[in-house]
């Protein structure tokens, strides 16, 4: 009789604790799930349909709700909204106007835009997808309301004005200095006169130039002589447009295109090929060896670029004895140097980490 009347509780128990392991998997997900609303507070018009907001039905188009807004807004403005006995609504006080009037702009500003009314039909359509709705809504708000493209040009187009009015600004201040040295000033002198471009003829009347204005022309002339004769490399040379950052980023595939082509050719030439080297190519390999950039190797005199190709620098062996060789001119330099034997008698009998007192 016992043995009876405890199965049928070790049997529910039993089935209880079945039901529970089935279930328990399934309790986070529960938790998670929000109850199903398509009008939640925080997003648009809260909990009011911004288009019964307006008045309007969901077909309206966008004059119809111009107009609805329009009207309302004169309606609910606070600082033209009387309160009228009987008035009933949601204007009731310039208080409750003023919530009014900020819930018809929400209103207009959701289905004014396209993107935006159509975010929001979507949200009434697919209540149940409650987070994907609170991303779009926000990710539209904090979007920024200029294009980054817009911003980006900008910035590059005023980055490279002023890259390029410092550069004509360093190349006239390596003129002026030109100038003054007394080499370059003699040579562009000789020029000019030879030129007749120094002949100054007496002008009378209202022509007549004073001495300063003389003394200013002839220095402009020899300035653009130095101009037109000297070759400036390096970071003073002559501003080029296609060197600015605008123009680099518009050749830059062009420029990506052009060393593929050339890597392929060299890969095809040299290594399955074996060609030899020709004068542009040793001396792009000796200066790859130094570590200098184009403009840098540029800038050296013919006659260094010449010695690099007696001595066969493109050769790695060669190239580490050069090195060796200028490593060791510097160091006989820097002995010989008077300075350098200062610093070193400092810093053997002082140092920088001694305290002492100098009476003179």
């Amino acid at each position: 009789m016992g043995a009876s009347l405890l199965s049928p509780g070790r049997g529910a128990g039993a089935a209880g604790r079945r039901w529970w392991v089935l279930l328990a998997p399934l309790l986070p997900a529960l938790l998670l799930v929000r109850p199903a609303g398509a009008l939640v507070e925080g997003l648009y018009c809260g909990t009011r349909d911004c288009y019964e907001v307006l008045g309007v039905s969901r077909s309206a188009g966008k004059a119809e709700i111009a107009r609805a807004y329009r009207q309302l807004a004169r309606r609910y403005h606070p600082d033209r909204y009387r309160p009228q006995p009987g008035d009933e609504g949601p204007g009731r006080t310039p208080q409750s106007a003023e919530e009014a009037f900020l819930l018809v702009a929400t209103a207009y500003e959701t289905l004014k835009d396209e993107e935006t009314r159509k975010d929001y039909d979507y949200m009434l359509d697919h209540p149940e997808e409650y987070y994907s709705h609170y991303y779009h809504y926000y990710s539209r708000r904090l979007a920024p309301k200029v294009d980054v493209r817009v911003v980006i040009l900008v910035s590059v187009c005023a980055i490279s004005v002023f890259q390029f009015f410092s550069w004509w600004n360093s190349y006239n201040k390596a003129i002026s200095y030109l100038a003054t040295v007394p080499k370059y000033r003699i040579q562009a002198t000789e020029i000019a006169k030879q030129q007749g471009l120094l002949k100054k003829a007496k002008e009378k009347g209202k022509n007549k130039k004073s001495k300063e204005e003389i003394r200013d022309e002839e220095e402009n002339i020899i300035k653009n002589i130095i101009k037109s004769k000297i070759d400036i490399k390096g970071g003073y040379q002559k501003p080029q447009i296609c060197d600015l950052l605008l123009f680099q980023i518009i050749l830059a595939p062009f420029h990506l295109c052009s060393y593929i082509v050339w890597y392929c050719r060299w890969i095809y030439n040299f290594n399955i090929k074996g060609k030899e080297y020709g004068e542009e190519e040793r001396l792009y390999i000796i200066r790859k060896s130094m570590k200098m950039s184009k403009s840098q190797f540029d800038s050296l005199e013919e006659h260094q670029k010449e010695t690099f190709l007696k001595r066969e620098l493109w050769i790695k062996e060669n190239y580490e004895v050069y090195k060796q060789e200028q490593e060791e001119e510097l160091k006989k330099k820097l002995a010989n140097d008077p300075r350098w034997k200062r610093y070193r008698r400092w810093m053997k009998n002082e140092g920088p980490g001694r305290l002492t007192f100098v009476d003179d």
